[in-house]
């Protein structure tokens, strides 16, 4: 009897890249319930800010006619500041499972009352997590006015590249301008939106100067305004711009075209900070930063709890979780410019 041998066949090329292991990871913190919402913590949260807001307003009106209400500006750049976080929350679907109400919530928390454009906003923050550390691909690390990566840096010239060999003495400053800047890229990208979406967000923006430059010049005048404008929106960048420099900055960039598993991706070039529920509250979850990337949808109350299991998750299958301090995470964020300097 003749056996017929089978047909040889090709062995397959090893896939030089691990199996994620992200849907293990997800299935243990959906059983712990952390994606479930919070809508308790939301309400708390919406209840602050407004606190916050009525304080600011309740002190320029008594020190109306006064200069010494230029100091309420850093408290009216800390309630811009946790508005900008609730506004971050509900465009990651955190708050509201209609996504007309979240639209709704999303123009008036931030066009309204924050003066940022949620739209814009919106867009370039999805862009920013789906690449996050990609050179070309994510805007946070675009080639401004800080050089991200030695490939930026090489291609500075004249006073780019003398910015850039120095630009870690100016971090701190450049850090004030953030608040403008998100303005006006917010306005920029309006005047190239169509729609009735776009007139509303217009519209709400317009509202939201119109109040507060009349607000600031019934209570001391003109001058005062625009000194107190000025101020807060310094104060408001620093504290932004404090808050989002050590979510990603000196950690792994990834190369032009490559691609690695969404695990691998947002963890490797994430980091945590360690501290407290205040920390939580001051920096609006992103302390958490590594949680927040794999679980953008995630309640910002629940980032903590998720953190011990993304940990020993990470132990388990050999990749490197980034938990520092605050003040080693500036450290490490200086010596990145350095070197890229």
């Amino acid at each position: 009897m003749t056996t017929i041998a089978p047909p040889p066949t090709t062995a397959a090329a090893p896939d030089p890249r691990p199996p994620s292991t992200f849907g293990a990871l997800a299935r243990k913190i959906r059983a712990a319930g952390l994606l479930d919402p919070r809508p308790d913590f939301h309400r708390a949260a919406a209840v602050c800010c407004l606190g916050l807001v009525w304080l600011t307003l309740a002190l320029l009106i008594v020190l109306q006619g006064s200069w010494w209400a230029l100091l309420v500006a850093p408290l009216a750049a800390v309630a811009s500041a946790q508005l900008a976080y609730l506004g971050h929350d509900i465009g990651h679907h955190q708050v509201f499972a209609n996504r007309r109400h979240e639209w709704l919530a999303g123009v008036i928390v931030g066009n309204l009352f924050t003066g940022l454009s949620y739209g814009w906003w919106n867009d370039k923050h999805n862009r920013h997590h789906a690449n996050p550390n990609v050179d070309g691909e994510d805007p946070d690390v675009a080639d401004n006015v800080i050089a991200w990566s030695d490939r930026q840096a090489a291609r500075r010239t004249g006073f780019g590249r003398w910015f850039a060999r120095h630009q870690a003495k100016f971090f701190l400053p450049v850090l004030t301008f953030t608040g403008w800047s998100l303005r006006v890229q917010g306005v920029r990208a309006l005047r190239e939106r169509k729609g009735w979406r776009g007139v509303v967000e217009a519209l709400l923006l317009v509202i939201h100067v119109a109040v507060v430059v009349g607000l600031l010049w019934w209570v001391a005048g003109p001058l005062f305004a625009a000194v107190f404008i000025a101020v807060m929106n310094l104060c408001w960048g620093l504290v932004m711009g404090m808050s989002f420099a050590p979510n990603h900055k000196g950690m792994a960039m990834p190369e032009p075209g490559e691609r690695w598993d969404h695990l691998r991706k947002q963890v490797l070039t994430s980091r945590n900070l360690a501290g407290s529920e205040f920390v939580d509250w001051w920096y609006g979850g992103l302390n958490h930063q590594i949680e927040h990337h794999l679980f953008p949808s995630m309640p910002r109350a629940n980032l903590r709890l998720a953190a011990p299991i993304v940990k020993q998750h990470c132990a388990e299958v050999g990749l490197p979780y980034h938990e520092v301090g605050l003040v080693q995470s500036y450290r490490e964020i200086w010596a990145h410019l350095d070197s890229v300097a």
